[in-house]
């Protein structure tokens, strides 16, 4: 098998849910060198998976997690991971069709309906104006977020000033360290035009997520010869789903069976 470019994720907490093992296998399948960066030891991470802590890359603050949420962190984790790395962040849920090309210098793409970008599978330059922007907002945080609207504003003000002021932004606006952040910032620096159409990294809509789950869904349909990633969304994805395993013939399924994953081996609790 040809060794692709490195992938790499994070992950806060001691147990994988199967889609998450499928996801990272998935890229191991298509050659990627596979690195999951853990906060804590987890118990249930695939074979053929590099596991590294996390603190390689940055301490994690667990207070700021437990105010927050598992993936808020992560927003800042992935720029410095890259930049230290070189590898294409892809997160837990982000299921690899083909392989990333060795000379894509830009891995992001336009999201859902609204337009904006996703950083959910991103590669940007290690360095540049993009990069340095992303890390200075996250590393000096500013008052209120340069895109926030009166009402996000209004919102920020009314939060506790005793908080830190991450947790602050993140209760005024929780995309604000992610989405929002990176669309931004692309967009001031003139490489939101860089960015991949949906269909490359998220064909499926995240409204329509439950399509994965569905054995009369036609996932297939969402693909085109330009898709590379199929975002699950275990975020988004409604607790029963979580919790039992996926219907014969369903596209999570389908793919587990393809892999060798065993879903009954690691529901949500």
């Amino acid at each position: 098998m040809t060794t692709r470019r490195p992938v790499a994720s994070l992950w806060i907490g001691e147990k994988l849910q199967y889609l998450n093992q499928l996801c990272l296998l998935s890229h191991i399948r298509h050659g990627h060198p596979t690195t999951l960066y853990c906060t804590h030891q987890v118990s249930n991470v695939p074979e053929g998976v590099t596991v590294r802590p996390a603190s390689e890359i940055m301490e994690i603050d667990m207070g700021v997690v437990g105010q927050t949420s598992a993936s808020f962190l992560s927003n800042v984790f992935r720029y410095k991971m890259i930049q230290k790395t070189n590898a294409v962040w892809i997160d837990c849920d982000a299921f690899c069709y083909k392989p990333f090309p060795d000379e894509m210098d830009n891995i992001f793409a336009g999201h859902g309906f609204r337009g904006a970008l996703n950083c959910g599978v991103v590669y940007i330059p290690q360095q540049g104006e993009l990069m340095d922007r992303l890390l200075d907002y996250y590393e000096n945080l500013p008052d209120a977020p340069g895109w926030f609207n009166k009402q996000q504003r209004k919102k920020l003000d009314k939060q506790d000033t005793s908080l830190p002021q991450s947790v602050r932004i993140y209760n005024a606006e929780r995309t604000a360290f992610g989405p929002q952040a990176f669309t931004w910032f692309a967009q001031q620096t003139g490489d939101y035009e860089k960015a991949l159409t949906p269909d490359v990294l998220y064909p499926v809509p995240f409204q329509l997520n439950d399509v994965f789950f569905d054995p009369h869904g036609r996932v297939e349909g969402h693909f085109t010869d330009a898709t590379l990633s199929v975002h699950l969304y275990t975020n988004g994805t409604r607790p029963w789903w979580r919790r039992n395993v996926p219907l014969a013939g369903s596209y999570a399924a389908r793919m587990c069976a393809e892999i060798g994953v065993d879903p009954a081996g690691a529901l949500e609790d």
